[in-house]
């Protein structure tokens, strides 16, 4: 099989059936949606099934999560982060928004060294909201998208970038990545005649046929479930 037509699974009932199999192998992906929708979830659940079905070692890079109450709240979904820390399959890295942009200027530096270290094949970044708040202008805010997504395309992992928006816009930052991430996924929820729902709809998956609608979507106590049989309406 070519390497371009390789299937990345990500282990969240319901979602590899939507999408052919999983992520493209080394795709960058973009899982977007409001306060409480279940990104990082959604990006651990990701890492964890590369590292528990393949023993693929993952990184997580954020800007707004702190490492103990990371490793607590994922607990409670029977994922021991600190277990595989130590096993070498699992790396937790805080950075600032200005220290991504200044590793862009290196490319890649300390990031580079770990990754190579470690032979990471799934990174998530979470979330890239923050990053891209730093440019004051479209141009130069694509211009270090563009450069991230290079320096991630040379590091041979298949990616998540998380992004904190509202449900009901679609802003500037989003429309940019949408023409360069390979993939949108959406995740709702939403209220509707007073009671809160989950949901998710795949807006783009180059190279993939996905579906039109939108489907329930479940946080339980094993993590984030899809309801491939129930399609929701806003």
């Amino acid at each position: 099989m070519k390497a371009e037509s390789e299937r990345i699974p990500i282990d969240i009932p319901g979602f590899d059936e939507l999408i052919q199999g999983g992520f493209k192998k080394n795709s960058i992906n973009l899982v977007a949606g409001g306060a409480g929708s279940g990104k990082t979830i959604f990006a651990i659940q990701f890492l964890i099934d590369g590292i528990k079905r393949f023993r693929e070692p993952g990184i997580y890079i954020t800007f707004e999560e702190k490492r103990d109450k990371l490793y607590e709240d994922m607990l409670g979904f029977g994922w021991d982060l600190a277990k595989y820390e130590k096993e070498g399959l699992f790396i937790f890295l805080e950075y600032t928004p200005e220290q991504v942009k200044k590793v862009l200027v290196e490319g890649g530096g300390t990031i580079d060294a770990i990754i190579e270290k470690m032979q990471a094949r799934r990174l998530v970044i979470d979330s890239i909201t923050s990053f891209a708040l730093l440019y004051q202008d479209e141009l130069t805010r694509k211009e270090a998208a563009l450069a991230l997504f290079e320096l991630i395309n040379n590091w041979k992992c298949t990616a998540i970038l998380t992004s904190q928006e509202k449900v009901s816009t679609w802003g500037t930052i989003e429309a940019e990545f949408e023409f360069e991430v390979d993939s949108i996924v959406y995740l709702y929820h939403t209220k509707v005649q007073g009671i809160r729902k989950r949901a998710i709809e795949i807006l783009k998956m180059r190279g993939t046929r996905i579906p039109d609608a939108t489907f329930a979507l479940e946080i339980t106590t094993k993590g984030i479930v899809i309801n491939t049989k129930e399609k929701v309406d806003f």
